[in-house]
Formats: structure tokens, C-alpha cells, sequence
């Protein structure tokens, strides 16, 4: 039987976005309505954030075992057991999918209804034979991998990050197409876990990050073995017996390589199709739907944020944008969004860690900047874990204001926490310089970058000759 629910708020999509949302507007007491036509997590719990970063960490474990011999301790090559991988794998997600499920949030309060939602008007939405009325409706719906134009490769199965972690069987020769940081970061997990890997990058690799801050991420996938053609230009790929061949040029070789596997990791696109947005009013594109900076749709009573609007695509982002629809749809607040502050994150190892401006977008909107560095092999820390690859680099204006920090290193994301806040709340470089950090911790390399800023004059000929005066005086 069909029903007529009226509600405050209607969230379309249960990912990052969406749940954030739902949670937070139901625990403040609007009637709330969310939609899922799919699983219940979306993208970041099902196939993107965490079973990643828990296939990170095998390969992690994987590399530890190969240098053990380092620090004294028995090391060798690990038997992998790719199967109990993919079960490690999808065992942390089991353990954080309550967080998200349908029940816990119907324990909040939340009208859960698990299929498409369509507008038939520009307040109404119809999920199933169900009609869903609301004040404000929010569409989170995220985004899906898009595949290039290839010749061939429509006729070919291939991998995606949706896909590639239900792969119970190591790939003896993963092939990957795209060298960003989806791509970057599979490729040198499996690599570790034992699979030859190549990377097909039609660009750079990471080509969005800090081009020095990306050589060490580069030497050191190379280093795992990991066989990089950056400025790849891709014109078949076909089956070949079993497994995968793909026809190249780069700058250096013009070839065809063969593989098992094929995992195409070249971008996303926004999810917008089912909604029957033109009937609601709203606006959009290829590149997703339009919104202005409170995140209001051209209907001004239907919002839209995560992948769906198009842009960065990070999950803490998503999380940022569901607070900013929240004040403004529940309690009439005008908030925008604010990116200058937004960090980024790769998880290669070293891990690579952006926020605010990378120095050639410095060099770009400022006349005069000083860009400090801090290499982790001056870092005791890191010396005592043999982990010394990268460093911490930031710009600011002459004036100590911090305009963007890159680390490059262990443990990267976290480090970059203090170097977010920094920039969120205006503090000028003095403020990291000056302030105790524990030792020995990793952290300390944060601390002696910001101190650069001052070591131009603190050691100068002026600083000497006024020492030297003051001797004098007793």
C-alpha cells in the first residue's frame, strides 16, 4: 500500500553525506526521512575509505615482515594468504557497519526506506509507492567510477574501487589505469602483498599534489617494485588468453603489456541519474549538480552535498557540508562552506598529507613567499623506526602567515592535524614554532619547520655582532 510520509527533512542517499546528516537533524528533532537504494555506508564503508585503508594495512604488515631483518628480527619474504586478506578486509567492515545500518538509525528516529527515490514535484519525492513530503530535502547521492574512452576496453572485464575488494584471488599482474590517489594507493598494496604491479598515468602521477612532495611517493612505489609509465597514452586494451593486454605509448617506451587483472581507477562521476531532477527544479551538469556557497540547489528548498555537486571528493568533506545544510535547513543560519582549511590525504606509504595552498599555487596569488622544509632524516623518531623517506613543507608570506602545508612521510595525515588547525584559525608560523612538542615523536618535524621561518635572522652576522656587543657589557 502506498503512503504519504510528511517530513521536515528528506535525505536522499545513506553514504558519508547523507548519514551525517540524517543523524544529526533526527537527534535535533526533525522528522527525517532517508532514502537508500543501495547499501547503507555508501561508497566510503562498501568500497572506498575503509575496505582501502584496511588493504593498505596488510600490505603494511606484508613489507614489515620483509624488513624485520632490519631491526635484528627474523625477515623474509610473507606467504600471503590472499583469501584471509579479503576476509581481513571485510571484517572491518563488518565491524563498523552498525555505525551506519538502517537499524541503528531507526533507533534515532529516521524514516529508513531502501529504494530510488524519484522528484515528481519540487516538494515531493516518490521512493517506491511511497510519497515523501518535506520542507527541505537534501540530495546526497554521491558519485561512481567513470571509464575512459579506450578502444576495447567496453569488451574486457575490469576492476573499480567497487569491485576490486570482493577479488578473492591475487592478481598475479595488476594492470592499473590511472596514477592518482585511488590508483597510486591499490597499486602499491597489492605490489606489497605480492602481485607485480604496473601503472598506466596519462599525466603525472597525483598530478593535483605538490610535484615535490609526489617524488617521494614516487621513489618509493618504484622502490616496492611498482613499474610507473607516467605520460601514457593508452590506444587498445583486449582480452589476451586469461588475462589483460594493453597497447601503449609513453615518452620513453611504446609497447603492449600483458596482465591479469585490470583495475581502472581514472576518475568518478557524480550519481544523478533516477532522480528526475528537472521535475524538482534543479539544476546540473556532467560535472553534477549546481549549488551556491550554502550548498542551496537551484530549488532553493532542495540542498545538495559530497560527490554529488561535483569537486574535491573526501569524506570528511562530505561530513563538513552536512553541518553547513544542517544550520542552514534546520535553523535558518546562512553558513557556507569554507575550503581554505580543507586537508587532503593519500595513503601511499610514505603517506602524502595537503592543506591550503601547495607553493606554486602560492607563487601564483602572492608576490613575495618563503616555503620552509624539515627533512624526516634530521627526525630522530623516524630514525629509530628506519622510516626517513620525506619531509614537512610549508609556505607562508613573508609575515608568517600560513598559507599551505605538505608533509610527505610516516603517518603523514595525522601530522598534518596541527597544520589544519593552524590555518582554520589564522595563527602565524611563530605560533608552531614556539610551541613544546614531546620527544621523540614525528611531531617534532613540524615544529623544526615552522622554527626555519626565523633561522634567516636568529643565526645572522646582526644576531652575531649584537652578541658579541652584549658580552661586551657584561
Amino acid at each position: 500500500m502506498s503512503r504519504r510520509i510528511d517530513s521536515d527533512l528528506c535525505v536522499i542517499g545513506a553514504g558519508s553525506a547523507g548519514l551525517t546528516v540524517a543523524a544529526g537533524a533526527a537527534q535535533m528533532g526533525a522528522r527525517t526521512v532517508l532514502i537508500e537504494r543501495g547499501k547503507m555506508g555508501g561508497d566510503c564503508l562498501n568500497q572506498g575509505c575503509v575496505p582501502s585503508k584496511a588493504l593498505i594495512a596488510a600490505g603494511r604488515v606484508a613489507q614489515t615482515v620483509r624488513r624485520a631483518g632490519d631491526f635484528g628480527v627474523n625477515g623474509h619474504e610473507p606467504a600471503v594468504d590472499f583469501a584471509r586478506v579479503h576476509a581481513h578486509v571485510h571484517e572491518v567492515i563488518a565491524e563498523i557497519a552498525p555505525i551506519d545500518s538502517q537499524e541503528r538509525f531507526e533507533g534515532l528516529g529516521v524514516t529508513v526506506l531502501r529504494t530510488q527515490a524519484r522528484f515528481t514535484a519540487p516538494d515531493c519525492v516518490r521512493a517506491g509507492s511511497d510519497e515523501v513530503r518535506a520542507r527541505r530535502f537534501v540530495v546526497a547521492t554521491g558519485s561512481a567510477p567513470v571509464a575512459p574512452d579506450i578502444e576495447g576496453l567496453a569488451d574486457v572485464p575490469y576492476l573499480t574501487n567497487e569491485t576490486i575488494f570482493d577479488n578473492r584471488v591475487q592478481p598475479a599482474h595488476l594492470i592499473v589505469v590511472g596514477g592518482g590517489p585511488i590508483g597510486m594507493e591499490m597499486a602499491q598494496a597489492h605490489r606489497r602483498l605480492g602481485s607485480r604491479v604496473t601503472v598506466l598515468e596519462k599525466m603525472a602521477i597525483l598530478p593535483r599534489d605538490d610535484p615535490e612532495l609526489v617524488e617521494v611517493v614516487r621513489h618509493a612505489a618504484v622502490a616496492d617494485g611498482v613499474e610507473l609509465h607516467e605520460g601514457a597514452d593508452i590506444s587498445r586494451v583486449e582480452k589476451s588468453g586469461n588475462g589483460i593486454a594493453v597497447t601503449f605509448r609513453d615518452p620513453a617506451v611504446e609497447g603492449r603489456i600483458e596482465g591479469s587483472d585490470l583495475l581502472v581507477a581514472a576518475g568518478r562521476k557524480p550519481v544523478v541519474d533516477g532522480l528526475d531532477l528537472d521535475k524538482a527544479g534543479v539544476a546540473f551538469s556532467a560535472r553534477g549538480i549546481q549549488v551556491d556557497r550554502r550548498l542551496r540547489t537551484s530549488n532553493k528548498r532542495i540542498y545538495a552535498i559530497g560527490d554529488v555537486i561535483g569537486g574535491l571528493q573526501f569524506t570528511h568533506l562530505a561530513a563538513c557540508q552536512a553541518g553547513v545544510v544542517l544550520k542552514n535547513a534546520l535553523f535558518r543560519w546562512p553558513a557556507r562552506q569554507h575550503l581554505q582549511a580543507l586537508p587532503r590525504v593519500t595513503y601511499t606509504s610514505p603517506e602524502l598529507a595537503q592543506v591550503g595552498l601547495t607553493e606554486a599555487e602560492a607563487r601564483r596569488q602572492y608576490r613575495d613567499v618563503r616555503v620552509l622544509r624539515w627533512s624526516f632524516h634530521e627526525n630522530d623518531r623516524a630514525q629509530t623506526e628506519r622510516d626517513t623517506d620525506g619531509m614537512v613543507k610549508v609556505v607562508t608570506t613573508r609575515r608568517g602567515r600560513i598559507l599551505g602545508a605538505g608533509i610527505v612521510g610516516p603517518q603523514a595525515g595525522d601530522l598534518l592535524h596541527v597544520w589544519v588547525l593552524a590555518i582554520s584559525q589564522g595563527l602565524k608560523i611563530g605560533a608552531l614554532a614556539t610551541m613544546i612538542a614531546p620527544y621523540p615523536t614525528l611531531g617534532e618535524a613540524s615544529k623544526r619547520a615552522a622554527g626555519a621561518f626565523y633561522a634567516p635572522s636568529l643565526f645572522s652576522d646582526r644576531t652575531r655582532r649584537l652578541v658579541r656587543l652584549l658580552a661586551r657589557l657584561g
